[in-house]
């Protein structure tokens, strides 16, 4: 199986122009993304290279209501907004979707189907990927999803820069480095995480946490009576963000 890179997370947000604002004011460059015609979703997005944030709203909910179940990223919005503007899943990227499909089946997974997607971004451009999702979830953890793209990830980053989609960030450098999860069994979780995506265990400081290793980030699971993703971390050298802790709605942005 291809090693798998953390490409980016939702959080679903019923205001994109609010959280725009929100980072805009501390120093990280957010900007809309586009629609998702297909699907009645649109969003807005902050690149750290490659792993991005993606703030997802409903823009068309009778679209979103129509969407077939098996497509969880959008049908999930329904039970978390408007009231809960939260973290909902992390996305995997693999450079072989149909091959990782045949392996997560194998471990019992129940799959969407792989479907062709695109949208406009704003600036026009064609955006193209393939994506699926996993039912279900661990313990009430929900699963990643995981999303293939259309090129290479050195030619995406080296297209995505020059066009500025990947820019830097006014606050100074600034990476993503941690997803915190509150889990119920944080070791188990985190073997049954390491087995379907092959990712590397490694020493954690605390009892009751468990690490797993995704290229040099890391999936953090620690044990917690609510299940979810709770935080996330970044390495910075910005003064301004440094000790910092930014909350939009119930997603912990920790710098």
């Amino acid at each position: 199986m291809a090693a798998l890179k953390w490409d980016h997370v939702v959080h679903y947000v019923n205001d994109l122009d609010e959280s725009i604002r929100v980072f805009t004011d501390n120093g990280l460059a957010a900007f809309h993304g586009g629609s998702h015609v297909q699907w009645g979703t649109y969003n807005a997005l902050s690149y750290f290279g490659l792993t991005y944030i993606e703030f997802l709203g409903i823009e068309n909910r009778t679209l979103v209501e129509q969407t077939d179940s098996t497509h969880v990223v959008v049908k999930d919005s329904l039970s978390y907004l408007p009231e809960q503007e939260a973290f909902s899943r992390v996305a995997l990227r693999t450079d072989d979707i149909d091959e990782l499909a045949v392996s997560l089946r194998a471990h019992g997974l129940k799959l969407s189907p792989i479907m062709d997607s695109k949208r406009v971004n704003a600036k026009g451009e064609l955006i193209e990927w393939r994506m699926m999702t996993i039912q279900g979830d661990f313990h009430g953890l929900p699963y990643p999803f995981i999303i293939q793209w259309k090129g290479t990830d050195a030619d995406r980053l080296e297209s995505m820069t020059k066009s500025g989609t990947i820019q830097p960030h006014p606050a100074g450098e600034t990476e993503i480095q941690e997803a915190v999860f509150y889990v119920k069994d944080a070791a188990l979780t985190a073997k049954h995480w390491s087995e379907l995506f092959g990712l590397n265990k490694v020493a954690s400081s605390e009892e009751g946490e468990a690490t797993l290793q995704i290229g040099e980030q890391s999936f953090i699971f620690k044990n917690n009576a609510v299940v979810g993703l709770k935080q996330l971390v970044f390495q910075t050298e910005s003064e301004q963000l440094t000790g910092k802790t930014i909350t939009i709605g119930e997603g912990e942005y920790r710098f």
